[in-house]
C-alpha cells in the first residue's frame, strides 16, 4: 500500500506547487526568458522538474507596427525568446495547452485547466488587453488594470513583488484599477489570479472550470536601491 501511496503523494505534492506558482519575463541585456517559479522567493523552476509540465508555450513581440510571434528554446531553466522588447513595446506569452487537474465535489468529478500567462512592458503607457486574463498599464505611473475576456475585473488581488521578497498587494475596484506605490529600483512582478467556473472546451476536451494566473513583469529604472535578492530557492523536482 505504502508503495502505491507514496508516488500518488509526490504527484500531488507536485501539482499543489506547479498551480501555486506563476511565470513570468525576465529581461537582462539581450537575452528575455519566461520563467516558472516564485519570483519573491528567486525560485526558478528548471529541466528535469516542473518546467517539463509546459507543453507548448508560446510569445508575441508587440510593437507600434503590430505584432509578431517568438520562438522559444528550452532551456535548464526557463525558456529564452527569439527577440527582446525595445522602449514602446511588449511581449506577452501564454501556454494554453498546460495540463489540467481533476478533483472531486459531491461525488463528482470536476476537471479544471490551469491557464499561465505573463506580460512584460518596457514603459507605462496605456496598452489594451491581448491575454484572456491580463494586467495591463494604463498609463497613469503606478497604475493598473485588470481584464477578463476584454471586461474589468473588481475585486482582483494583485501582488507587487521585487526580487528579494518586498511585497504589496492591492484590490482592483469596480473599472478593474489598482494603483502601488512603486518605491523600489529595478524590476517588479505584479501577479493576480481568476477562476471562471463557467464549463468549455479545451482542444475539444471539456472542462468544468478554468483557473487563470498572470503576471506583468517591468524594470523600474528610478527608486530606491532595494536589498539584494537571497540565495536561490532550490526547484522542485
Amino acid at each position: 500500500m505504502k508503495k502505491l501511496l507514496f508516488p500518488a503523494l509526490l504527484s500531488l505534492l507536485s501539482m499543489s506547487a506547479a498551480h501555486a506558482h506563476q511565470v513570468w519575463i525576465e529581461q537582462n541585456g539581450k537575452t528575455t526568458t519566461l520563467q516558472f517559479g516564485e519570483f519573491g522567493d528567486n525560485l526558478r523552476e528548471t529541466t528535469p522538474g516542473l518546467l517539463d509540465k509546459f507543453v507548448k508555450p508560446s510569445a508575441t513581440l508587440i510593437g507600434k507596427d503590430g505584432s509578431r510571434p517568438l520562438t522559444l528554446e528550452k532551456t535548464t531553466r526557463g525558456f529564452v525568446l527569439s527577440g527582446s522588447a525595445r522602449p514602446g513595446e511588449s511581449i506577452v506569452a501564454v501556454d494554453a495547452d498546460y495540463p489540467g487537474w481533476d478533483s472531486q465535489k459531491d461525488g463528482k468529478t470536476i476537471h479544471t485547466i490551469w491557464v499561465p500567462a505573463a506580460r512584460f512592458v518596457t514603459g507605462f503607457a496605456a496598452q489594451q488587453p491581448v491575454l484572456a486574463f491580463d494586467i495591463v498599464p494604463t498609463g497613469k505611473p503606478g497604475q493598473f488594470k485588470v481584464v477578463y475576456q476584454g471586461q474589468p475585473v473588481a475585486k482582483a488581488e494583485v501582488h507587487a513583488v521585487i526580487p528579494n521578497g518586498w511585497e504589496k498587494k492591492a484590490t482592483s475596484d469596480a473599472q478593474g484599477l489598482v494603483s502601488f506605490y512603486l518605491p523600489w529600483r529595478g524590476a517588479y512582478v505584479l501577479e493576480a489570479h481568476h477562476e471562471d467556473k463557467t464549463p468549455g472546451e479545451r482542444n475539444g476536451k471539456h472542462h468544468d472550470a478554468a483557473s487563470f494566473v498572470t503576471s506583468l513583469s517591468f524594470v523600474q529604472e528610478q527608486g530606491t536601491a532595494a536589498l539584494p535578492a537571497g540565495p536561490a530557492a532550490a526547484p522542485n523536482k
